[in-house]
């Protein structure tokens, strides 16, 4: 063979092992901190070291990156994913393939996330995020895709999906009816718990954590993003059930917006002043609220004023008792 064949195959190999390399990176980004010339060099070395075909170097490096992560064989996917329902999924970090339609997408609050909204399928609905350096063709809001290849996520047991380097999309010709997940819960608002007002939320990608003293739990010290929320306890005379109202819903039901709160704290130059205001307006009253539930909470998408107000110190005292 002439030298200025295996000068090319050369280069070419090197092209694969690069591409290769990059890919595993991807794969391993929700798990691992790789580097890609370090990957890249366990296959080269692997290739023309020992001689052991492209394929067979990118599975056994796959394979030991696996074991270092503590994951089973199969879980970074590759034509063994279980297909479900939005409603079915259970499991942080599972990686799965669904058929779903893009209910809404929402505006990013970071550079590096491309999209964020929210898919629904028969079951219910999920939100999902892809990330810019997924670099991956945007989706439509109401249009219906096969998505194969995504890894869940989940926090304080709320699941979302993530779309990743590796996510394939293909749009398909279906109708999908979304369905309505939503609970619908009522009583008298008889508790307002810490963590409601005016509050910060870390303005990392991809991160809602309410700071506590400034610092994110995950990310650190941080300069927070403001923010409203009422997290509720309803009373119905027999169960209770805890809400969360997010900034939308806090401001339509308390009647203060958020720049409004904002003004307040400074003013005051305390932020309990007012969640302080707020509850006079709206403890002992009855509501009816609609919405998810995620873990113990029921998140509040709609609501309305059902009756006359009790009282609601002796409300909670009792719901307490039961």
């Amino acid at each position: 063979m002439p030298p200025h064949e295996n000068n090319t195959e050369a280069i070419e190999t090197m092209t694969d092992l690069q591409t290769h390399a990059e890919d595993i990176v991807a794969q391993f980004s929700d798990h691992l901190d790789l580097a890609a010339d370090d990957v890249e060099e366990r296959l080269d070395n692997l290739v023309n070291e020992y001689q052991v075909p492209v394929d067979e170097a990118r599975r056994s490096v796959v394979n030991s990156y696996l074991d270092e992560a503590g994951l089973e064989r199969d879980a970074l996917g590759g034509g063994d994913n279980a297909s479900v329902r939005l409603a079915e999924i259970e499991q942080d970090e599972q990686w799965l393939d669904v058929t779903a339609k893009v209910v809404e997408l929402w505006e990013t609050r970071s550079d590096s996330v491309a999209q964020v909204g929210l898919l629904g399928d028969e079951s219910g609905t999920t939100k999902f995020v892809a990330f810019e350096t997924s670099d991956l063709p945007a989706l439509e809001e109401n249009a219906v895709y096969r998505l194969e290849n995504l890894v869940t996520d989940e926090y304080q047991g709320n699941f979302s999906v993530k779309l990743n380097r590796t996510t394939t999309i293909t749009e398909v010709d279906e109708t999908v009816e979304v369905g309505d997940d939503a609970e619908t819960v009522e009583g008298a608002l008889v508790d307002i718990q810490s963590g409601s007002g005016l509050i910060k939320r870390c303005p990392e990608a991809d991160c809602t954590r309410v700071l506590q003293n400034g610092r994110c739990s995950e990310h650190g010290d941080v300069e927070g993003e403001f923010d409203l929320r009422i997290k509720g306890v309803l009373d119905d005379g027999e169960a209770v059930h805890e809400v969360i109202f997010d900034r939308e819903s806090t401001e339509a039901l308390t009647g203060t917006t958020i720049e409004a709160a904002k003004q307040m704290a400074m003013d005051a130059l305390d932020t309990t002043v007012v969640i302080d205001e707020m509850r006079g307006g709206v403890l002992g009253r009855y509501y009816r609220v609609s919405g998810p539930q995620f873990g113990r909470y029921v998140l509040v998408d709609e609501f309305e004023r059902l009756s006359d107000s009790v009282d609601a110190e002796a409300a909670l005292i009792e719901a307490r008792s039961i």
